[in-house]
């Protein structure tokens, strides 16, 4: 008995183990497995338009969003310049082939959408069979990844994004969420993935303290938190951040830290999450997720303004937070204090990609085209640079010690 057992035991074990390698190759949402932009990957350290260059192909169209990766299919969209048609394209990641290129929406009259945004820098969301493209209030739709096929599709959310879209959806078991933080609607919504069907949907009811739409806009996308037992999806808007119920969209907190246009992803770690939406000494802001109602002046770690980012997300790594602000300095701080390590002017141009953290070392994208990889340590020392033709807009993805690039015309494979 005891030899079938362990016999049992073993199979078991081989059974599970090379799946449980291929969900650590996937890389499912805006920024990565976790959404914290780290990647458990051995990848290149030089590279650039003639470095180690597997494929290299053309994206059609404009669109900021970034690659997501399920097995061997990544999955990106894009839009034409003038918004009428929506698409999204799935890439064999090993070969570079195309396998699929479908128009998803069509727009008859398109709003405005501002020439640094696109009408696609929505990120998708991908789990085993289907992906969820957003454009915002254009429409949101799961499609089958095997065939392709449109499964369902939201187009009744109203909300004018004013300058164009930008807030990715995430996943919560059975559940899509995705905020809307437009020029006259600000709202947070939870989608059933199998009907699409509207599981809850909140308000914002945030005190913007003007009348002025163009100051109540946001493109962040949520983080889901575990504190203490309690799950909540945190979600930054202009001006404050709000933390909900997961299950039933019930606000948790909410923290008032100003500003406008938030875009960075939160981060959780230490028992804090760090959120960078606001302005002036509120940039950016850890707050102790343990709280209830109006936590301003209750749950704030620590606030930190010198040279925080505005898009691109910061990374943590240990105790250590690297980031780097849209015109190019970039920042080691300690995670629990705020407290300087140190500040370096990269160069480069401004940036909009968030970095990843891989292997020891944080990659940083500009919008110029250029690469520029340091050490994740205490000292700042870069160890390679790197140019690619153009620019950087979306953030990367990492499968299978694979680094996907997305340029604002082409999309790459770099490996070793």
């Amino acid at each position: 008995m005891r030899f079938w057992m362990t016999r049992f035991w073993i199979l078991s074990a081989l059974v599970l183990v090379p799946a449980v390698i291929a969900a650590a190759e996937n890389w499912p949402q805006f920024r990565g497995p976790h959404g914290d932009g780290r990647a458990e990957a051995s990848l290149p350290i030089e590279l650039g338009e003639e470095q180690n260059v597997q494929w290299k192909i053309a994206i059609h169209g404009k669109g900021w969003s970034s690659p997501v990766i399920w097995g061997d299919q990544l999955w990106l969209t894009t839009a034409t310049e003038d918004g009428k048609q929506m698409s999204a394209i799935c890439i064999d990641r090993l070969t570079g082939k195309v396998l699929r290129d479908m128009v998803v929406f069509e727009n008859e009259n398109p709003r405005f959408a501002h020439p640094t945004n696109s009408y696609a820098s929505c990120t998708p969301v991908i789990e085993e069979g289907r992906i969820y493209v957003h454009f915002g209030s254009y429409g949101t739709a799961c499609l089958d990844t095997d065939t392709g096929q449109k499964i369902w599709e939201r187009r009744d959310f109203e909300c004018n994004h004013w300058r164009g879209p930008g807030s990715s959806p995430i996943l919560d078991g059975d559940k899509l969420i995705v905020a809307y933080d437009g020029y006259d609607h600000q709202f947070v919504t939870a989608l059933d993935t199998g009907s699409g069907k509207t599981v809850w949907k909140r308000d914002r009811n945030i005190d913007y303290g003007t009348d002025n739409g163009d100051r109540k806009k946001a493109y962040s996308t949520a983080t889901i938190v575990e504190h203490q037992g309690r799950r909540q999806v945190v979600s930054p808007s202009a001006t404050d951040t709000v933390s909900y119920d997961p299950e039933t969209g019930e606000e948790l907190w909410r923290v008032h830290h100003g500003g406008m246009n938030a875009a960075a992803r939160p981060l959780y770690a230490h028992g804090l999450v760090y959120i960078a939406a606001g302005s002036g000494p509120l940039s950016l802001i850890a707050v102790r997720p343990d709280g209830s109602g109006d936590v301003t002046d209750t749950h704030i770690e620590w606030g930190f303004s010198k040279s925080a980012p505005k898009r691109p997300s910061p990374i943590i790594d240990g105790d250590l937070m690297f980031m780097i602000e849209d015109k190019g300095v970039a920042s080691c701080i300690n995670a629990k204090t705020a407290d300087i390590v140190w500040q370096k002017r990269v160069g480069g141009g401004e940036y909009r990609a968030s970095p990843i953290l891989a292997g020891g070392h944080v990659y940083f994208f500009s919008m110029a085209g250029r690469v520029t990889v340091i050490e994740a340590a205490k000292e700042y020392k870069v160890v390679a640079e790197g140019h690619f033709e153009n620019g950087f807009q979306a953030s990367p993805a990492v499968a299978d010690d694979r680094l996907y690039l997305r340029t604002t015309k082409d999309i790459y494979c770099i490996a070793k």
